[in-house]
């Protein structure tokens, strides 16, 4: 079987993975000359702590498995099993830990609660004054920068698979695929990866679609000097995922507001060390369009403040800021988008913050139920 899978992120790019493990041939089109959008502007946390309990945490937990499988192939992945602290800097923040983990599915997750001591002896960089850490030992990272070329190198000795870059689609019907070059490619599937490009063709296929489009701003640094074993969150971490929702969050969200640029800017915390050392650093979240098309400092001075607060260090020099989109299923409780717009031709979109976690198991549910 031929497949054609349009899109060259990291969801597009596990579709191609799945379908030449299965023995297919595979021709992936992108539109730029290498994947520009989510796909590399995140933290490249597989995050299964948080996950809401049913089909997200399941993709969670079935895509932590398979990074860890591809990584063992593709070391350039940078697959690391590092696991994540949340920190915990106030007794409301402690007692939403406390009861998340003494719920009955805090092994699944891998949750557990440490003391100041304890953290600190799990990840030794963490000097800044805190109360405790909810750790997460399943939770992992990958490498965005490099992931997509090395998967890519990787299919491609198998000689069963074809990246042309370049290549806006034009027109998608039944087995067909025209690009703005004017050729035409044939298969027996399409699949459509677009990412937050949900105008245009896919608009033209679909009507539109349940998916709402999300705005992040974050930053990396130059390398911190010595290792930050885990990832680490803040406490406003349990006011974004799903899985800490319960009575101590209610409390907290009463008692402890966050403070105003955090709330105004739907902010969390979190703190990935990168391959070189250098530590990138997010986020923020924003609903309404139209996006600005520049970026704020008030955000990035407030995640600098935490970071700091927690390493109990300054940061080192900020090298990169940036902003990105992504797109989101309007409905929550849905982990994708998956829908067949035309006989053979699938549209796969609305991840959200999820595509780098999510997208082996959603690679693999699609190859299932388009039969390849």
């Amino acid at each position: 079987m031929r497949v054609l899978i349009v899109g060259g992120g990291v969801l597009g790019t596990m579709h191609a993975w799945q379908a030449v493990e299965r023995g297919h041939e595979v021709v992936q089109l992108e539109r730029e000359p290498e994947a520009r959008g989510a796909s590399v502007r995140n933290f490249g946390l597989v995050w299964v702590g948080g996950r809401a309990a049913g089909a997200e945490l399941s993709a969670a937990q079935r895509s932590r498995e398979l990074w860890e499988r591809i990584g063992a192939r593709v070391p350039a992945v940078g697959f690391r099993p590092n696991g994540s602290l949340t920190v915990l800097r106030t007794p409301r923040e402690l007692a939403v830990a406390e009861e998340v983990a003494a719920r009955p599915d805090a092994a699944e997750r891998g949750l557990e609660l440490l003391d100041a001591a304890a953290a600190r002896a799990v990840n030794p960089a963490l000097r800044g004054a805190f109360l405790g850490a909810l750790r997460c030992t399943r939770d992992a990272a990958v490498e965005p920068r490099t992931a997509q070329p090395a998967l890519r190198a990787a299919l491609a000795a198998t000689g069963r698979y074809s990246f042309l870059p370049g290549r806006e689609v034009r027109s998608v019907s039944t087995g067909v695929v025209r690009d703005d070059r004017g050729d035409e490619h044939r298969g027996d599937v399409v699949v459509l990866c677009t990412g937050a490009w949900l105008g245009g063709l896919v608009r033209e296929l679909t009507g539109g679609v349940p998916v709402r489009r999300v705005r992040l701003q974050m930053m990396q640094t130059e390398p911190l000097g010595e290792p930050l074993t885990t990832s680490v969150a803040d406490g406003d971490s349990f006011r974004y995922y799903p899985a800490y929702r319960g009575a101590a969050l209610d409390e907290l969200n009463h008692a402890q507001p966050q403070a105003e640029v955090a709330r105004e800017h739907a902010m969390q915390l979190l703190v990935v060390q990168r391959a070189d050392g250098g530590l990138t650093i997010g986020d923020t979240h924003a609903y309404d369009e139209p996006f600005p098309f520049d970026t704020e400092d008030a955000p990035y001075a407030h995640l600098a403040d935490v970071a700091e607060s927690l390493l109990g260090r300054p940061l080192p020099r900020v090298t990169r800021r940036w902003a990105g989109v992504y797109a989101q299923c309007a409905d929550p409780t849905r982990v994708v988008h998956r829908e067949q717009v035309e006989p053979g031709v699938w549209l796969v979109t609305g991840p959200g913050g999820r595509g780098m976690t999510c997208s082996p198991a959603i690679g693999f549910d699609t190859a299932e139920e388009v039969g390849l």
